[in-house]
């Protein structure tokens, strides 16, 4: 026989009833000081399944800064719009560095070692920009973000993404770096205001969730069966997601929680349980690694209580 299906409305609410008690936190992102100051107690999960259900617990409601997680939604839209030829300017390997390191750009011509640290996700901004003016760039990203979520409320924060711009020294050294090798084609000015202002969407967990839905289930969006993308690059960008998406805590996230995902240092977490569910999780303060503490704690709950890791 089968095993029934998990409840999953108990299992979120235990999840955040367990983190609102836990004492180990991390830290906020102290490097872009519109986040230095986010409450670290703060702590939200959403999980969506195929039928459209929201299962939430905690702060699930409240809208926080996705940055790096936005990085999934633009390597989605740069595909659509060069397809594999974006691979001849960004790669699909870990990095093994921070996620703001030049090391391996000096050593690899310029080319960015995979879509998901800085240099990369700036390679494929630039790949979105080339022939648009960056307002035009940024309302696709935004109108795309609305179309996936089935949310036109979702905006950008203006604060974060100026906050962001006077502390972006490293990002520009990198940005600078690529174009020497002729790896960005436009200004890198304008390259780096898209890519500041894109990180600075504020999305809910509940937004969140839903806007991976198409991720989870092959390319589509399960209710409407409407299609977003391919079901091989569904597949590929959950492959990249698993590989890359916590920088150089990659590994540990793949051992701990066994699902593809994608982290933020506003705190966010995009996971993906393919076939079954969509989620997000929220808790402001930062591991060693830049990626959420508690976020990857609860989610590691939920895939034991589920059973959801794709390693079986």
């Amino acid at each position: 026989m089968s095993s029934p299906p998990p409840d999953l409305d108990l299992i979120v609410r235990e999840i955040a009833a367990e983190m609102r008690l836990r004492t180990d936190r991390g830290e906020a992102a102290k490097y872009i000081p519109e986040l230095a100051g986010v409450d670290v107690n703060q702590f939200g999960l959403a999980v969506i399944d195929r039928e459209g259900v929201v299962h939430k617990g905690g702060d699930a409601d409240v809208p926080f800064s996705i940055q790096s997680i936005s990085k999934v939604f633009t390597l989605t839209l740069a595909l659509g719009l060069v397809g594999d030829r974006l691979w001849k300017r960004v790669g699909r390997e870990p990095s093994g560095d921070p996620f703001n390191s030049i090391v391996q750009l000096e050593h690899e011509r310029g080319i960015p070692r995979n879509p998901f640290i800085n240099a990369g996700a700036i390679a494929v901004t630039d790949a979105l920009l080339s022939g648009h003016q960056p307002k035009e760039t940024l309302g696709e990203i935004l109108r795309f973000l609305h179309f996936v979520a089935e949310d036109p409320s979702i905006r950008m924060d203006e604060a974060v993404a100026a906050s962001e711009k006077r502390t972006g020294f490293r990002n520009f050294a990198l940005a600078n770096y690529m174009k020497s090798f002729g790896v960005l084609e436009n200004p890198v000015e304008l390259a780096l205001g898209v890519y500041f202002h894109h990180c600075s969407i504020a999305m809910s967990c509940i937004q969140l969730a839903m806007a991976g839905r198409y991720l989870a289930y092959g390319g589509r969006n399960p209710t409407t069966g409407l299609s977003v993308i391919s079901a091989e690059r569904a597949r590929r960008i959950n492959a990249l997601m698993l590989t890359c998406g916590h920088y150089d805590g990659s590994g540990e996230f793949a051992y701990r929680v066994g699902l593809p995902g994608k982290s933020g240092v506003g705190g966010g977490i995009l996971a993906v349980a393919p076939g079954r569910a969509s989620i997000a999780v929220w808790a402001p303060g930062l591991d060693r690694w830049g990626n959420s503490h508690l976020g990857r704690i609860a989610l590691e709950h939920l895939a034991k209580r589920t059973g959801w890791s794709i390693f079986g």
